[in-house]
């Protein structure tokens, strides 16, 4: 079946009619990761989100699969280890949607790292990875920094370090999660959120919930109940618990993304924060830059995080410190994002030093809960949980009681591999069949890895569907029905923020598509007028929050 609006009306038609082994609260990368693994596994398994798959942290990182350098300097070297790890196997299970990415380390006469301890750092990365990184790192002269990226400041440049770790798409690597998930059988419904708890005897039996769509509010049965709500974690345990007690110190990450033409870079570039030295990456990403992340504390309702002027301030002033010639201002930064890491909770540590490493919890009889963690690591995160639920479970549940999640790849990556992330010749070739355009063909090889026929299928089929939703981007309308019929996209936001990145890359952040698109989505969901309205105002809300920083908020 689809994972679309038809797979989702089952699955609460399912709800209202099955005990469940697993129910999952959440579907960020660490949620949809634990109905993979517990699907794939043999368990039934049900997943409520009170938004759209990854509309949380998950869509809102640095959109990085990487070790951590910092963690590095930090001597957390098991963590280290352990991201890398993931990070090979992720390689090999999602190629891509963990591609290589190069990252040019300069190093300035005074650093508080010169440039050999950099280089000895980072024989420790390579050795970390059994040397299993894309390529093992090298160490420059300055002339040769300046070559790579003739605009940095060069002004005492000592020399530097090129290294790879891997680029990814955050939302997309949390979707293919979730559609292999319901294709292992589990069922999901995003929209809907979990309100309460269930108990019997003194134990948590399941979860109810309301259908934020429809209005209708069910029961979810269930013999583990798990919560993976990321951030939102110190507000479901409560429900289940009555406690307040808190286990999160939750930290506001910002990111900007400014056009390339203003900040122009061809490698990831780490930089050191003006203010106070911490790391910050300038990203390249598609025409544009990222500029993050910040890491402040947050204590405001998780819903509502955003930039402010002072995080943009911050981060526009490492940039232009890098590149000096950009003299940035607020008004070059194309787009914002904002989330929060649910780091587990820690008092008398600054906010970049707290722990990234995760706990599982186990706050009641039948119910556990995952705090912390990252998001190069979900996958071995989510094993964790699914081992611990099983010893909830009666013998015998699991058909395949060992995890194989490293094994079976993600739905775009059968075929394919780390040489061949942009598709081969013949690929190529059959694309070019459909009259694709070359940017439209490496785009959707990029984002959608062996699928990227499918949506050349549609494509072929009807000439609309074949023009672009913008002259100015690669996406296609086919697309769009994509998302729809086989990507549960179930909203406007869905669409233009998470299943494409029209919310930051197109013009005005895709606010004159708004209507268009809408009204697309509505002839396939069967939308009335008054839907179509409403979507386009909610949308309209999503991009005036995240420019609000311009009116020094």
């Amino acid at each position: 079946m689809p994972f679309s609006h038809v797979e989702r009306a089952y699955a609460l038609q399912s709800f209202r009619e099955a005990t469940f082994d697993v129910a999952i609260v959440g579907g960020g990368i660490t949620g949809a990761g634990i109905a993979r693994d517990a699907a794939m596994r043999g368990l039934s398994v049900a997943l409520v989100e009170k938004g759209d798959i990854a509309s949380g942290t998950s869509s809102r990182s640095s959109r990085l699969i990487h070790g951590g350098l910092r963690y590095l300097e930090q001597g957390r070297l098991g963590l280290v280890f352990e991201a890398l790890e993931e990070r090979t196997v992720l390689c090999r299970i999602a190629p891509h949607l963990a591609r290589p990415l190069p990252f040019l380390f300069p190093v300035y006469e005074g650093s508080r790292r010169g440039l050999w301890t950099v280089s000895a750092g980072m024989w420790i990365y390579d050795g970390l990875s059994f040397f299993r990184s894309y390529r093992l790192h090298k160490t420059l002269s300055a002339v040769r920094v300046r070559e790579l990226e003739p605009r940095l400041a060069s002004d005492g440049l000592a020399g530097g370090v090129l290294y790879y770790d891997c680029a990814t798409n955050d939302a997309r690597l949390t979707l293919e999660n979730a559609i292999a998930a319901g294709r292992a059988g589990a069922s999901i419904a995003t929209w809907c959120e979990a309100t309460g708890f269930l108990r019997e005897g003194g134990r948590v039996a399941g979860l109810a919930a309301r259908d934020r769509l429809g209005g209708a509010e069910f029961e979810v049965r269930a013999r583990v109940v798990v919560v993976a709500a990321g951030p939102w974690l110190d507000c479901q345990l409560p429900l289940a618990t009555g406690s307040q007690s808190r286990f999160l110190r939750p930290t506001k990450g910002v990111h900007l993304v400014v056009p390339s033409s203003r900040l122009p870079v061809s490698h990831a570039v780490v930089g050191s924060a003006v203010a106070d030295r911490r790391v910050i990456f300038l990203l390249p990403w598609g025409g544009f830059t990222i500029v993050g992340t910040t890491d402040t504390d947050y204590d405001g309702d998780p819903d509502r995080v955003a930039a402010d002027a002072a995080d943009v301030e911050y981060l526009l002033a490492t940039a232009n410190a890098c590149i000096p010639g950009a003299d940035l201002g607020p008004f070059d930064v194309a787009s914002t994002y904002a989330g929060l890491r649910p780091l587990l909770r820690q008092e008398g540590v600054p906010e970049s030093e707290l722990s990234r490493e995760h706990r599982i919890l186990e706050p009641a009889e039948g119910l556990l809960a995952i705090a912390g963690g990252k998001l190069t690591t979900y996958r071995r995160m989510a094993a964790e949980v699914v081992d611990r639920a099983l010893r909830e479970l009666p013998p015998g549940t699991a058909l395949h009681p060992a995890c194989r999640s490293a094994e079976e790849p993600l739905p775009g990556a059968p075929g394919w591999t780390w040489e061949n992330v942009d598709g081969s010749t013949e690929e190529k070739a059959l694309l070019a069949e459909h009259k694709i355009p070359p940017d439209v063909v490496k785009h959707l090889l990029r984002t959608y890895g062996a699928r990227a026929f499918e949506i050349a299928s549609l494509a072929g089929k009807d000439p609309l569907l074949a023009t672009r939703i913008h002259p100015d981007r690669p996406n296609l309308w086919a697309g769009l029905d994509f998302a729809v019929e086989e990507e549960m996209a179930l909203r406007l936001e869905d669409f233009l923020v998470r299943r494409t990145s029209l919310f930051h890359k197109a013009p005005d952040q895709a606010l004159g598509l708004a209507r268009p698109v809408a009204e697309r989505m509505a002839r396939l969901l069967g939308w009335e007028e008054a839907r179509v309205e409403e979507e386009v105002a909610n949308y309209r809300e999503l991009v005036a929050a995240s420019r609000a920083f311009r009116e020094g908020r």
